[in-house]
Order: structure tokens, then sequence, then C-alpha cells
């Protein structure tokens, strides 16, 4: 078996990092085997390495080794390109075509990207690692195929799982063994042997002197948190060694390469926050729209009082009808605010026992009046609850985009009841 050293010189992997290291040695070791793979870590860290050295190390180095983007294949294409199809099997399939899957029997496929693969292509892929059958697109036909399969991602696929957008059975057969990359970041002492690498291949590549980097650049360079890691790393050395006249690089000049060099201090950021504040903002918009309830049968309580203890039996005489309307028939009927849950108890909704309302036929001017007032008030309240209902329609519209179950499941309500909402409101 081959060291890690040799290795790494033989697959030109630049570093003596113990992570990255560790990960160069538990390819080595599963190399033999035929067992799936998973690798793991950020965008650029050069994870498409780890596949190559299993491949070459493995019994099927002298079969086919293909590489595939899953993120880049458009999703209504990719299951044709994966396992093929049978001519005519949809608009534009004018011949039979042989799928990855089968072109790479008995040798190994990458999987680069794994996490964008859309689900009904997930199951398809189940069913390949567990018995290695597969059915082209358009086709009743069991094929068989006998291939190696290593998956790369860069997102964290326990997150996906839970949000429903992987499989989680699919992610344990994949990562049988799981190999995680380092983030640049956390490789301090290998960036500047990576820039001076990367220069190196520049100046001979474009034929002119390898730039250098002054003492304050080094330091620069260190510090900076390299959110692209290797590919961005390698980018600026290359625009370095292209545009710059003076080969003795000092901090400045660095700085100008670099962008956000302002920014590039950790912060922790809640992983749910953006989820919770539609939650959180309902539940303020239930609990203000309940208290204000409250006041409003604390008031009707202090009227009545008013008008029984002091001096207002002119008042209940002049404002019968008023009085019945709000209270009911009878005024020392106070129903209406007693059974009133107290306030802050709960922000859910609760059916409040309310009188039918008895006219007063007798043809008072004033009585008028006060009919009018309260029919504008109730209309009034009526108008602004319907103005929060179609403000958290549309935010939950938004936030889903434009998705109705996820809107419905976020507003606490049916499907249906929201495709009603939306047709009540002309959204």
């Amino acid at each position: 078996m081959e060291s890690v050293q040799a290795i790494k010189q033989r697959f030109e992997i630049i570093g003596n990092d113990p992570k990255l290291n560790r990960a160069v040695e538990k390819a080595i070791q599963v190399a033999p085997t035929d067992i799936s793979v998973l690798v793991t870590g950020e965008s650029g860290v050069g994870k498409e390495s780890i596949p190559k050295i299993i491949h070459a190390l493995s019994h099927r180095k002298h079969g086919k080794y293909i590489a595939v983007n899953c993120g880049a294949i458009p999703e209504g294409t990719i299951d044709s390109e994966l396992f093929g199809h049978e001519k005519g099997a949809f608009t534009g399939a004018t011949n039979t075509r042989e799928g990855y899957f089968e072109v790479a029997d008995g040798g190994t496929i990458f999987l680069d990207e794994v996490g964008e693969l859309p689900l009904t292509t997930q199951v398809r892929l189940l069913r390949v690692l567990e018995n290695g059958e597969f059915i082209k697109v358009g086709s009743s036909q069991v094929q068989k195929t006998n291939v190696r399969i290593v998956a790369a991602t860069n997102v964290n696929m326990f997150d996906a799982i839970q949000k429903g957008k992987f499989r989680e059975d699919l992610y344990y057969r994949l990562s049988t063994v799981e190999i995680t990359l380092p983030p640049l970041r956390d490789r301090k002492d290998d960036i500047h042997l990576l820039f001076r690498k990367f220069s190196s291949d520049f100046a001979h590549k474009y034929k002119m002197p390898p730039i250098k980097l002054e003492d304050d650049a080094v330091v620069l360079l260190l510090k900076y948190r390299w959110g692209g890691n290797i590919r961005q790393l390698r980018n600026v050395a290359e625009q370095i060694s292209v545009l710059e006249t003076n080969r003795n690089i000092t901090g400045n000049s660095l700085r100008a390469y670099l962008p956000d060099t302002g920014s590039n201090l950790p912060a922790l950021v809640p992983d749910k926050k953006a989820e919770s504040d539609f939650s959180n903002e309902r539940e303020i918009l239930y609990k203000v729209l309940f208290d204000m309830r409250a006041d409003i049968n604390d008031l009707k309580k202090l009227t009545m009082e008013l008008m029984q203890n002091g001096n207002g039996s002119k008042v209940q005489e002049n404002n019968k009808g008023l009085i019945q309307r709000i209270y009911g028939q009878d005024g020392n009927n106070h129903r209406d605010y007693e059974e009133l849950p107290p306030r802050n108890d709960g922000y859910a909704p609760q059916p409040v026992p309310r009188a039918e309302p008895i006219v007063d036929h007798h043809e008072d001017e004033d009585d008028d009046d006060h009919y009018l007032y309260a029919d504008a008030v109730e209309e009034d309240e009526i108008l602004r609850l319907d103005e929060k209902e179609i403000e958290l329609i549309k935010k939950a519209l938004e936030k889903n985009k434009g998705k109705r179950k996820a809107a419905a499941d976020e507003l606490g309500i049916s499907e249906r009841t929201l495709y009603r909402k939306i047709k009540q409101y002309d959204l």
C-alpha cells in the first residue's frame, strides 16, 4: 500500500494538515473494497481528488471512471443521463441512449453535488445501490450494472433530510464511509504553501517571473477566511500573476484582490431564524388582537357600571337600542365579557357567546344615529381583521415562493381554505 505522502505527490495534493492527511489515509484504506463513499466539505476544498484516489487504487482501475456534476444537469434530463432512454421515450429521443451507469459497468462513477438530485432520481439511485438494478427511461426491462459509487456534497445532509429534500435511506447507503475535507481557513500552515505552488505554475504557464509576497502580504493572506477555499486562492494567484507588473506583492497590493476583507470575522447566526420570524410575528399579532378585544370588553363593563351605579338612568333610557345591541336584551346580562378568558392566557382564538341583537323599533332619531355608529365600528373592525389576514397570507406565499401547500402549513390552515381565501381576496 502506498504511503499518504506518495499519494499526495502522485495526485498533486499540496499540504501537511493532519485533517487532510487523515482524509487521504481513509481514501487509501477504502479503495480496495467496493463500499460506497461520501465525500463532504465546503465548495472549493478539492473533493474531486478523493474519488480519483479511490478509483486508481481499486481493482476497478482499468475500468471506466465517470464524473457527473448532478447540479449541472437539468431535472428533466438527469434520469436519461444517468440511466439512459429508449427511442421515442420523450420528445427528442430519436435514438436509444446508454446512460452513465451502463457505460461505467465495471468501473467507478463519481456523483458530485449529489445533494442536488431530484427525489425521483434518488429513488432510482437507491435501487442501483441496493441490488445494482436500473430501468431506462421509457423501458420496462430491468438491467444490471456493477459500478462503484463515490458521491460528494457541500450541503448539510441532515438539514436536507429534515426539509424533505434528500432521502434518509439513500444518505445511509451512500455514506457507508464518510470522508470530510477541511476548509482552507482551518489549514493555516498550508495557505502560503499552496499560493507559492500556484504562483509557480502560472509563471511557467504565462512565461513570466513568479510573484513573491512581502511579509505583510503573507500576514494578510493567512488572516483572510477564504470563503471559496482553494478555488478562490488559485483564482487570486492567477489574477496577481497576470496583472501585477511589480513581482514583489505588498499587503496593500494583495488587499485589492481580496473582496470584503472587512467582513471576514466569524459570526454566529441561528440556523432557523428566518423560519421562526414569521411564526413569531403571527403570535404577536394574535396577542395584540386579543388584548384589544379584552380592552373593548373591559370598556363595556366599565360603561355598564357607570350607567347602573352613577347618574346614568337617563343615559340608559336614551341609548336603550345601543345597549341592547351591545349587551343583549337585558342590560344586566354581562355574558359578553364575563366568559372571556383572562388576558394573555393564550393566543389561540376562542368562541365568545354573544346574544342576538334586538332591534329597537322606536322611531327615534338618536337611536338611528347610534345604530349607524355601531354598524360603522363593527364594519371597521372587520376590515382591519381582513387586512391583517391578507397581510399574513401574502407573507406566507412570498416566503414559500408561491407554494400553496407550504404556505397553508405555515398558516396552520388547510390548502383548500387557503385557496378559498386567495380567491376571496383576489390575491
